[in-house]
């Protein structure tokens, strides 16, 4: 939730600014590191960003 709050407040300057306010949809939690950067991986396979995108319709 830190860059999220970093993308929506305190950005000065960045790709990220000019899509605020940026909204959570969707949270996963994961008891170890390397299964959430498994997850983040997936979602930036085509399918996960299938996934994200059928989250947002």
């Amino acid at each position: 939730m830190e860059r999220f709050k970093s993308h929506n407040y305190l950005a000065k300057s960045g790709y990220t600014i000019k899509f605020r306010p940026w909204k959570v949809i969707h949270v996963e939690f994961f008891n170890e590191k390397k299964d959430a950067m498994k997850r983040e991986q997936f979602l930036k396979t085509g399918q996960g960003r299938l996934f994200i995108k059928s989250l947002i319709k």
